[in-house]
């Protein structure tokens, strides 16, 4: 086989998310099909990289990966380069050390911020979009938030029939920091009564005020809460004081928070599930794995093509690119003129609001 053209770096940065392995397989058989590159794994994502830990990546090892969950370069939210003294020289140091042309980051916004700094440094850096919150902004979906939609609604459909059996309202919380997507997709598909968004802040009197007419007619109730929607009289509620592996304090709660303030309100039983980690594991659907193979293979394309400080993105079903300072500390939030946000209020859904937009009625 004739010399390797170029030496390319590939890593997988913050959260786990389904798809992972499939944007890994791509990236690394493009790349080895149409570049004659060699595919340099780094491990744990930029802490492997500050650390240098690697591992070769060739087109056998990476064969068998397309329906595998996680990633098996492991990834971490902690040793962050931007936090860290000297940080960004030590990895633009090992980066050099490595002999790498370029890096294929995988990565949700803190990953892409990384790579933006480092970009800016002169390292030749293509990004791919990853996140289960699907909060990315200039791209219109992310591998792996398919898969968390799926498994939210199935525990919706489960959670459901419990509740419709005792006549309770029930309560699930899913993941969602900043961005209800997950909350709003899956409250759609599952039927949810009722969907709390980070976007929307509830009011208190409002919700009950919706259960109470649902329990008039010996109805259960069914909400669909994202982690980081609060309240108008209170504040995002979090697992622990002590910050998360990402520096920031870890969210969770808020289904139980949620119950406790609803409870005195309103005769039915309230029951709570917080679905946690279960929406991040698993095999990727049929979707995300073609969706993170058709990332993966422009990444390797715009790697060839020597565009870099690059993302990947899809933009009115097609795949496009974005430059990383665009996409940089941004999050894509929930607007209040969301097509899926209005389908879902011309179905009577209720997103805790005490007095609800008015929205248009249908045409027919």
């Amino acid at each position: 086989m004739n010399k390797p053209q170029q030496r390319v770096g590939l890593l997988t940065g913050g959260g786990d998310c389904p798809g992972l392995n499939a944007v890994i397989r791509a990236v690394t058989q493009c790349l080895i099909r149409q570049c004659n590159a060699e595919v340099i794994g780094i491990q744990d994502g930029f802490a492997g990289l500050m650390e240098s830990r690697t591992v070769p990546l060739s087109w056998e090892r990476v064969d068998d990966l397309l329906a595998l969950g996680g990633t098996v370069l492991g990834t971490t939210n902690r040793l962050n380069p931007l936090d860290t003294p000297d940080g960004v020289a030590r990895a633009m140091h090992n980066a050099h050390a490595l002999g790498l042309d370029a890096l294929v980051a995988i990565g949700g916004d803190g990953t892409l911020t990384i790579a933006h700094a480092l970009s800016q440094q002169g390292m030749q850096v293509v990004g791919v979009p990853k996140t289960i919150d699907n909060d990315i902004e200039g791209c219109e979906r992310s591998f792996g938030f398919d898969t968390a939609v799926a498994t939210v609604t199935d525990a919706l459909e489960r959670v459901q029939t419990t509740g419709q059996s005792h006549g309770r309202i029930m309560i699930l919380e899913t993941m969602g920091r900043h961005a209800g997507w997950i909350a709003l997709e899956a409250g759609i598909a599952g039927a949810a009564d009722i969907i709390l968004l980070p976007e929307i802040d509830h009011d208190m009197a409002a919700l009950a005020s919706v259960c109470r007419e649902r329990e008039a007619r010996h109805d259960f109730t069914l909400i669909c809460m994202g982690e980081g929607a609060k309240a108008v009289d209170g504040g995002i509620t979090y697992d622990t004081p002590a910050p998360g592996d990402s520096g920031k304090p870890r969210l969770g709660g808020a289904a139980m928070a949620l119950r406790d303030r609803l409870q005195p309100l309103v005769q039915s039983e309230i029951r709570a599930t917080v679905l946690g980690h279960v929406q991040r594991g698993g095999s990727p659907t049929p979707f995300d794995r073609v969706l993170a193979t058709r990332y993966g293979v422009h990444a390797a394309n715009l790697v060839a093509q020597g565009e870099f400080g690059q993302l990947v993105t899809l933009r009115d079903g097609k795949l496009a690119s974005i430059g990383l300072d665009r996409v940089a500390s941004q999050t894509r939030r929930i607007q209040a003129n969301d097509p899926l946000l209005l389908t879902a209020r011309q179905l009577g859904v209720h997103f805790g609001e005490a007095q609800p937009p008015t929205t248009p009625g249908c045409s027919c």
